[in-house]
């Protein structure tokens, strides 16, 4: 692992079992149906497990746009550098994005539908990594609609990946309809990935209490702002966990070279000093056990900053204005 898993300061959270999460009740998240959503059933609910094999761990938000497709590209490829079987499972059937992520999308042939509805195997539609041996994608359907696959169909599909595979990583589709139940019924664990913006952490806070009780749900904060937490114009993370009360296990500051990784296919991690991908690596051994700090992003600033901040003059009080 990198140095810098070593050098971050000694700020961590624990990760324990989650208390149950606090509901937004102000206002209704646009993608949510009329009436009461129901809560994912848990497997056990369904059917008992035929084996045990590695983890599925679906990574979800709520809201779109926060970044949960490129943290999953990016922490599958972390936990495959750190030795693990992975493949990631694209659930978003009709808007198919983790293969574009990855920059394979000009391999895709098949995808998971092809193989629920036995036009071919398992082994034929998955695609392995560019650079990655041990990294695999199986893409989803493009120009299918996802009441097309049903929970018990993505139970019996990710039950065959684990066989595989040390970690499945499930990339959730946005919203609580039918490919956000599709996407957990095949996991036994979550992450909850949300900015720190109010309306993607009420989102996430709903999506976190439609969890199976007794799945255990881990939060990744995406795309903070120092400055602008210090500021007082961006929420902390201490404010998102209030809100959220799920376990922490990183937090990832915004880095514009991720736009440029994405755009090319190239995962962030690879690029030499980029703090995302350093957090993303820290995240991935986190997951794998390892008891790495999670840093206080906040809490340094280079000596230049400090200065000029200084000699910036400060704005009139809007009293008597």
């Amino acid at each position: 692992m990198n140095n810098d898993l070593r050098e971050q300061p000694e700020e961590r959270l624990a990760l324990q079992s989650p208390p149950p999460t606090l509901e937004a009740q102000t206002e209704t998240p646009p993608q949510q149906q009329a009436g009461p959503a129901p809560r994912i059933r848990a497997r056990g609910a369904a059917r008992e497990r035929t084996h045990t094999g590695g983890r599925a761990i679906v990574v979800t938000s709520g809201k779109g746009g926060v970044g949960k497709t490129t943290v999953t590209a990016n922490l599958g490829a972390a936990l495959a550098d750190a030795g693990k079987r992975v493949v990631v499972v694209d659930a978003d059937v009709g808007l198919r994005n983790l293969d574009v992520v990855m920059g394979l999308e000009n391999r895709v042939r098949l995808h998971s539908l092809d193989v629920i509805e036995e036009r071919c195997t398992l082994d034929e539609a998955l695609v392995r990594d560019r650079i990655r041996r041990s990294l695999m994608l199986l893409p989803a359907a493009q120009n299918r609609d996802k009441d097309e696959i049903d929970p018990e169909d993505m139970l019996d599909l990710v039950d065959e990946l684990q066989e595989k595979f040390d970690i499945v990583l499930i990339d959730c589709p946005a919203g609580i309809e039918q490919g956000f139940r599709n996407a957990v019924g095949g996991a036994q664990e979550a992450i909850v990935v949300t900015t720190p913006e109010v309306s993607a952490v009420r989102d996430a806070d709903r999506v976190a209490g439609l969890l199976p009780g007794d799945m255990p749900a881990r939060l990744i904060i995406n795309r903070v702002r120092p400055r602008l937490v210090r500021k007082g114009t961006m929420m902390s993370v201490d404010d998102v966990l209030d809100i959220l009360r799920l376990d922490l296990v990183g937090v990832v500051p915004d880095d514009r070279e991720v736009i440029v990784a994405t755009n090319r296919g190239n995962p962030v991690i690879d690029i030499s000093g980029s703090p995302t991908g350093a957090a993303i690596r820290r995240i991935a051994a986190r997951l794998l056990g390892e008891d790495v700090p999670i840093p206080d992003l906040t809490a340094h600033e280079p000596w230049f900053a400090r200065m000029i901040g200084s000699l910036r003059p400060s704005r009139p009080s809007a009293k008597g204005s």
